[in-house]
């Protein structure tokens, strides 16, 4: 499986998304709160839609409570969205002719906290090789598996197929996880910071790891970060999500070089240079993210936007082409919307 226009899978073409979802969303509470009380609803994924490609990574960023991480859980069907349709490769999830068992086969996912993704109570070899196992391959095919996936993360089975998660550093337990997540095959690897718990030099060495396996695996990754040059170093398009929302989406280098979206434009601001005439010399963004129970109406960043006008506080924009396969969600970026910022222009 070196090459994904070659993979028997492949059910739609070139041309078809590998993934496509189509008005997310998931809220959580609103029922009994304490003591009988109702509680608030947190619109955690607001209506999102996006899609990704077939052998392409699209970064996924945005602050914390953002809505990237339950997505990314909404997607893996390991919460149950409240609306919204996800499509794989043109089938619709938990259809007749896709249902979980076989979607979960093509899409894994790699967690953030390398420890607690693994049983303790299982060596790297079992870790590895439970997955072909409990699909029905022998016990001699899965352990032949382990040991070729464990030699392609760069841990050699020899050293590495008896020990435990707390024999080996966080580095190798990320890399125990990547070998996990191969050992069904999938197409879709999603990775919700996978490397931010690791040290600079380790990020880099799995990073490149990475990089590699899609080559050699013809993957496709939804890959999940706060860290904006690992996103710009991994990624051909970005989503930029705000508050249960997607705020911008297009390819990597025109969001870096001319963002749409004053959000974005604030995230790439705060980034450090080592560019001594490259200072920053005020906050470019300032406040926290509204309650996500209470957002705000129309546009949901125009409390923390300079740019904002009357207009953002009561129109909610919709995604417009801030340049081509670029969308942003901003009055600014609509020439038909009336911000009062385009008239002046």
């Amino acid at each position: 499986m070196s090459d994904v226009a070659n993979d028997p899978r492949d059910r739609g073409g070139a041309g078809t998304p590998l993934l496509d979802v189509r008005g997310l969303v998931k809220h959580f509470g609103g029922k009994g709160g304490l003591f009988g009380k109702p509680s608030g609803v947190v619109r955690a994924v607001d209506g999102v839609d996006f899609s990704v490609a077939k052998g392409e990574t699209l970064g996924i960023v945005g602050e914390s409570g953002c809505g990237k991480s339950t997505t990314a859980r909404l997607v893996m069907q390991i919460i149950k969205p409240d609306a919204g349709d996800i499509l794989f490769d043109g089938e619709k999830v938990g259809s007749a002719a896709l249902d979980l068992k076989a979607f979960r086969r093509q899409v894994q996912m790699v967690f953030q906290d390398s420890y607690a993704s693994l049983n303790p109570r299982l060596t790297v070899e079992d870790t590895v090789a439970f997955g072909p196992r409990i699909h029905g391959a022998s016990a001699s095919a899965s352990i032949a598996k382990a040991h070729d996936l464990l030699h392609r993360v760069g841990l050699e089975p020899r050293r590495f197929a008896g020990r435990y998660p707390h024999e080996i550093s966080g580095g190798q337990r990320q890399r125990v996880n990547i070998a996990r997540a191969l050992s069904l095959d999938p197409r879709l690897l999603i990775l919700d910071e996978a490397v931010s718990a690791l040290d600079k030099s380790v990020e880099a060495q799995v990073l490149n790891l990475l990089l590699d396996l899609k080559r050699d695996f013809g993957l496709t990754y939804m890959f999940i970060t706060h860290d904006l040059n690992v996103v710009r170093f991994m990624s051909d398009r970005i989503m930029v999500m705000y508050l249960g929302k997607v705020a911008e989406v297009g390819p990597s280098e025109p969001i870096f070089e001319k963002p749409g979206h004053p959000y974005t434009a604030a995230l790439l601001s705060s980034m450090p240079s080592m560019d001594p005439d490259n200072l920053t010399e005020e906050a470019p963004l300032t406040g926290d993210p509204p309650n996500p129970i209470d957002p705000p109406s129309g546009c949901r960043f125009h409390p923390r936007c300079r740019m904002a006008s009357a207009l953002c506080s009561h129109a909610e924009p919709d995604l417009a082409e801030a340049s081509p396969q670029h969308l942003a969600a901003c009055h600014l970026v609509d020439p038909q919307s009336g911000h009062p910022r385009l008239a002046a222009a």
